[in-house]
């Protein structure tokens, strides 16, 4: 069916010529006008054309894909009634029922149909094990009828090779198709390790093909040459694996090879030798390979020789799965995780099952080297459906060896030999060891096969039981590195999602983004135009930088705004002016209090200094805080505070001649604004701090000393610390409510 020869015009055609070449034929062929036996699956076939051509995404596909023999089955359409379209064009009801409806779909994918159930609880775990090629389909599809052809043959292939099929129906399957991400049908993705990746070339044979091949990783094969083949197969004591080799004259490694590598890649290694390939010719020769027939060798503890060969014309899935089921594991496999411990050592369900494990507890190095070939030997010679030959690195599992051994001194620092039982997956296993330490001397020899003589008919022989715990994983990669694997996958999701997912998809991910970079560039800017701000509005003076270059080795302070941010070690002091005496005090929310140092510009970085150093432990309470008050700008309203204070000092009237003499410094007021009182704290005067204060007397003597306006000293830097002496003290009473309090009807003007 080509619907350019059923309208008559070319490919290059635009919309309009299209339009009218459908309106003439329509009119010619049309059946009620035109009496022509085959007029009407005539009228048929342009309706369809006309279809598939005025919609320029069905005429991409059209063109792309091609649609031949899809016309087929319309001149037999059962049900033929016509209804009147606006224009006067009728159209047969028949022509909506194109093939690909639910009545007409391909029986073909049933078989390979997906539930969400079956979907999360199979499909995702078995794709451990094997790739999944999932198509997600649905009726009305006509791209999806286009595809079928390449669909069906390449799933039969792939199947047959070991990948795995599905199809997703998004129509009765919504809930699975959106979990896949698939917003439009066709819509073909591959399923590898619980991983989705979509596929976004032609469809083709050769690109399913190599996008299946692509899912795979890359490493699961080894190429092998006379050059490394040694190298290849010594490395079973390390990987605890046995090596496989393919022969085959074919110069890239076969997808079913690479297949079969990825589902036992758990329990063997893999390598591929090209045999037409120069540089292969020794390692042909040395295990006679017929080069015209693929050949595959298994190599377990012998590198020397082949433990199990299969050769055949054409390799087969299910020859390979024979052959390799049968040899997963060495012939003395060591036990370096629990699986593996339960899959060697299954636990018994019935006594005809019973399966024991003969153990060697060894240790690594040529101290051990005689006795494990002493053992493996054995285990060669014997081996048998019931029994399984291992062997465990006792310094690796040292509470795997001290459950069995109970740490006797007879075998410490020797191997030995542990026959044993599995009871319950719980870690309870029966067990019996042999006498002495395992030498590997005949002696050995025949005291272990009686005692697996005697165990077929007595199965009691095994009189001791223990609980084991889980064995640790040996092999497991480190955190850093599974760290780093995940981070490379994480990356490489978003990378395809940025260039290949539907955009609907992508746009919770970039609002997120764009909203976190807008906040971060937001507040840096905003910051930088605070910081220069604050810079020119809160110049430091000259006093105030020798003040801060004094206090480095003593604890600091701070006389900036409230709103400055105190760091770790520093107290904040905030001086107490006109501008914020309202905030800081009159209107301080209830239970706080502003303790309030009083000082003159003469005393004011020692009085500081000293105050920072008494109350910083005393920081961490958010109810109290830290203010200076400048005696020399508000004498009178401290003058007017102390008048409530009994006994605070003698008071004078304003007359005094020495009334601007009186030193009010050191004097601290804890202030409670809301409930209107304070707590007066005076300054520490006693000559008896190792002669500090000279021969000044005590604070009466030295009050009215001052009254006369005759000091009888003149303190220095010292002297003037001193001052606030105990003030530590006083603020633990001030927090345990023990201090008295001085009331006033209602707080001064600060002018």
């Amino acid at each position: 069916f080509d619907p350019y020869r059923v309208l008559g015009v070319g490919r290059s055609s635009s919309q309009a010529d299209i339009k009218k070449a459908y309106k003439r034929l329509a009119r010619e062929w049309h059946p009620d006008k035109n009496k022509d036996p085959g007029a009407e699956d005539k009228f048929i076939q342009i309706s369809k054309a006309y279809e598939i051509l005025s919609n320029e995404e069905k005429r991409a596909n059209f063109d792309r894909y091609g649609d031949a023999g899809e016309s087929q089955g319309f001149a037999q359409q059962q049900h033929r009634q016509f209804h009147r379209f606006h224009d006067g064009f009728y159209f047969d009801e028949s022509f909506f029922h194109f093939p690909f409806n639910s009545e007409r779909r391909d029986t073909s994918d049933e078989k390979y149909l997906l539930h969400f159930s079956h979907y999360i609880n199979e499909i995702v775990p078995d794709s451990f094990k094997k790739p999944y090629l999932i198509k997600i389909t649905s009726d009305w599809c006509f791209s999806c009828i286009h595809i079928e052809p390449v669909w069906k043959e390449v799933a039969q292939e792939l199947e047959a090779l070991g990948a795995g099929i599905g199809v997703v129906h998004a129509g009765y399957e919504r809930r699975l198709a959106h979990h896949l991400g698939a917003h439009s049908t066709p819509t073909l993705l591959g399923l590898i390790n619980g991983k989705i990746t979509f596929f976004h070339n032609a469809v083709v044979r050769e690109n399913l093909r190599q996008f299946v091949e692509n899912l795979l990783p890359g490493n699961l094969v080894e190429k092998i040459t006379d050059k490394n083949y040694i190298h290849f197969l010594s490395d079973w004591k390390k990987d605890n694996k046995p090596h496989v080799l393919l022969f085959d004259h074919m110069p890239v490694v076969p997808l079913l090879y690479k297949l079969t590598a990825f589902a036992y890649r758990d329990y063997l290694s893999f390598g591929y030798v090209y045999v037409g390939l120069r540089g292969t010719e020794e390692l042909s020769s040395q295990y006679n390979i017929n080069v015209y027939s693929p050949t595959m060798m298994i190599f377990k503890e012998h590198i020397d020789r082949p433990a199990d060969v299969v050769q055949a014309r054409e390799m087969k899935k299910q020859l390979i799965d024979d052959f390799l089921s049968q040899n997963k594991f060495l012939m003395v496999a060591r036990l370096t995780s629990q699986r593996l411990f339960q899959e060697l050592c299954p636990v018994k369900k019935s006594h005809r099952q019973r399966k024991h494990c003969v153990v060697l507890l060894t240790g690594e190095g040529e101290k051990f080297a005689e006795a494990y070939e002493a053992f493996l030997t054995f285990a060669v010679a014997n081996t048998k459906d019931t029994l399984k030959f291992v062997h465990i690195y006792s310094d690796r599992q040292p509470e795997f060896a001290d459950a069995l051994l109970m740490d006797e001194e007879k075998y410490r620092g020797r191997s030995a030999v542990v026959i044993l039982e599995r009871r319950n997956n719980a870690g309870k296993i029966a067990y019996k060891a042999l006498e002495e330490a395992w030498q590997g001397s005949k002696e050995d020899n025949f005291i272990l096969l009686d005692l697996l003589d005697q165990l077929r008919t007595d199965p009691g022989l095994l009189s001791s039981e223990t609980v084991v715990a889980d064995l640790n994983d040996e092999l497991a990669p480190m955190f850093l590195v599974r760290w780093f694997y995940s981070t490379l996958d994480y990356i490489s999701d978003c990378w395809d999602s940025l260039f290949h997912s539907n955009w609907r998809e992508m746009m919770p991910l970039l609002s997120l983004l764009f909203s976190a970079l807008f906040i971060l560039f937001g507040t840096v800017i905003v910051q930088a135009f605070s910081d220069s701000s604050d810079t020119r509005d809160s110049s430091p003076s000259g006093k105030e930088e020798t003040a801060a270059k004094t206090e480095k080795n003593d604890a600091s302070f701070s006389k900036e705004s409230n709103s400055r941010i105190p760091k770790k070690g520093f107290v904040e002091v905030t001086e107490l002016t006109d501008i914020n005496y309202t905030s800081n005090l009159v209107r301080l929310r209830p239970g706080h209090m502003n303790v309030v140092l009083i000082l003159s510009n003469s005393t004011k970085t020692p009085l500081l200094q000293k105050f920072a150093l008494e109350v910083y432990t005393f920081t961490g309470s958010s109810s109290l805080h830290f203010s200076f008050l400048s005696l020399d700008k508000h004498r009178e309203w401290l003058e007017y505070l102390l008048e409530f204070a009994q006994d605070a000092a003698p008071i004078p009237n304003q007359y005094d001649k020495h009334f601007l003499e009186r030193d009010y410094t050191g004097y601290v007021l804890a202030l409670n604004g809301h409930k209107k009182y304070f707590c007066l704290f005076k300054p520490h005067r006693s000559g008896d701090e190792g002669g500090t204060l000279g021969s000044c007397e005590d604070y009466d003597a030295l009050q009215h000393a001052e009254a006369r306006g005759k000091p009888s000293c003149s303190p220095g830097s010292r002297s003037i610390k001193n001052k606030l002496h105990k003030l530590s003290f006083w603020m633990e009473r001030l927090l345990e409510g023990s201090l008295q309090r001085f009331y006033i009807p209602s707080w001064p003007a600060l002018d």
